[in-house]
């Protein structure tokens, strides 16, 4: 296995994207602690890379593995000021209990698709969740279908991370292919073929009045 410098060396011949210190913004790290152990989870783009204290503190492999991960290159900092940043980002952290695993743990989607017409699809290992924009840029929405369709609980980002996150997904999204009886859907029956998490529904639509 070649070296953390060498496998970055090796990416960047084959040109991999390498972020400016503007765009490599993590969303959230988080440090959990139980067990007598303490994991990090860097939180970016959807992405949720593990890691431990050693591997944050050594820049080429920090790199490495949110490039094995995330499929982008971090900015090269230099010296003191990489164990400065890495400093600050664990200062900054959000400690939780690790019980025995996080729920969200390893969460990453597969794809973000558009149909049109406010209505996407999330596909997440081997499952297509629909979803309207309304309820893909509310977090709790888009946390509680998740979980029931999907049986996975995203993590809990900030208000402004969850935003940031979501309009980089939407801005990244492919085309879904037209399937038979799809064109003619409106945002509504859409929304109507969306079943809610029993005990979870946070709205009443009128014809549930009745």
């Amino acid at each position: 296995m070649p070296t953390d410098s060498r496998y970055i060396l090796e990416s960047l011949a084959r040109g991999c994207v390498t972020l400016s210190e503007d765009e490599f913004v993590i969303d959230r790290l988080v440090k959990y602690v139980g067990n007598g152990r303490i994991r990090w989870h860097v939180e970016f783009r959807g992405h949720r890379i593990e890691l431990t204290t050693g591997q944050i503190k050594r820049q080429p492999t920090f790199r490495r593995k949110i490039l094995e991960q995330a499929g982008v290159l971090p900015p090269q900092r230099f010296g003191a000021d990489y164990r400065r940043w890495a400093l600050d980002l664990r200062k900054n952290a959000i400690e939780l209990p690790w019980r025995d695993r996080p729920v969200d743990a390893g969460f990453a989607i597969d794809r973000l698709a558009s149909h049109g017409d406010g209505r996407w699809t999330v596909e997440y290992q081997g499952k297509a969740v629909k979803f309207t924009t309304t309820k893909l840029r509310r977090q709790v929405s888009f946390r509680k279908r998740m979980l029931a369709k999907a049986k996975v609980l995203p993590p809990e980002l900030a208000p402004p991370a969850y935003r940031k996150w979501m309009d980089w997904l939407m801005q990244n999204a492919t085309e879904a292919e037209p399937q038979a009886g799809e064109a003619s859907m409106t945002e509504k029956s859409w929304l109507d073929d969306l079943q809610e998490l029993a005990g979870w529904q946070d709205e009443v639509r009128p014809h549930e009045t009745d």
